[in-house]
């Protein structure tokens, strides 16, 4: 097996798991996901990337915080820009999704009691033991919120290479006021995403199902050659 045969293995594996199982990842094996990740390429190598991972009685605490402010019914605080709008593709993309979810589910279409429930879950961590918090140096701006873009892919490969699942999530930096709270840190560090990781429960029907795709013609295009 050739190495992109391998990469092209683990991106084909790996999916966003909204149901874990509750068993602890050790801590070596934490580590060399984070060194992997730490090979990521950014801007002048400036490495804008700072990552806090939350286990045990820490993630429990976060969680309980995280989940009542999600659901209390109170706008939370975005350091980046919420998208302004889904239209076109991007909302058919993001519908499709939706309901993938929904249907394995078995939520009814349009019980919108049902979608808020199992949105909170992104609150719950959905059950992962571990939850990593994602933050940028706020004088870096957007470019540094993408060099950890890259490095969240890179983290999440690496999991998957180690027999790990992941679910990168922004809903938990909807609420960065209780995340930097739980990190201890100031308005310096910018909130960008959590990834809850651990074991996948394979049975569980949240993950039954995959999202698809665009093809390659319909996301990139070629000039000259």
């Amino acid at each position: 097996m050739s190495d992109l045969d391998f990469v092209e293995k683990l991106l084909a594996a790996r999916y966003s798991c909204r149901a874990f199982k509750p068993d602890e990842v050790p801590r070596a094996t934490i580590e060399r996901v984070l060194s992997a990740a730490q090979k990521t390429a950014s801007w002048c190598n400036s490495q804008p990337w700072q990552v806090t991972i939350f286990s045990g009685e820490a993630a429990r605490k976060f969680g309980d915080d995280i989940y009542k402010a999600a659901s209390s019914g109170a706008h939370g605080e975005w350091d980046f820009p919420h998208p302004r709008e889904y239209k076109g593709v991007y909302l058919d993309r993001r519908r499709e999704s939706g309901f993938q979810l929904y249907n394995a589910l078995g939520i009814p279409r349009g019980d919108k009691a049902a979608y808020q429930k199992q949105m909170l879950e992104n609150f719950r961590f959905f059950g992962a033991p571990h939850v990593a918090i994602v933050t940028t140096a706020e004088e870096l701006g957007v470019y540094g919120a993408i060099d950890c873009g890259g490095y969240v892919s890179n983290f999440m490969l690496a999991a998957q290479a180690a027999g790990l699942a992941t679910v990168p999530q922004a809903a938990l930096a909807g609420y960065s006021d209780v995340v930097r709270k739980h990190l201890g840190a100031g308005d310096e560090r910018k909130v960008v995403c959590g990834i809850s990781f651990g074991f996948a429960d394979s049975s569980h029907k949240a993950n039954s199902y995959r999202t698809t795709r665009a093809s390659v013609p319909e996301a990139a295009r070629f000039i000259g050659g």
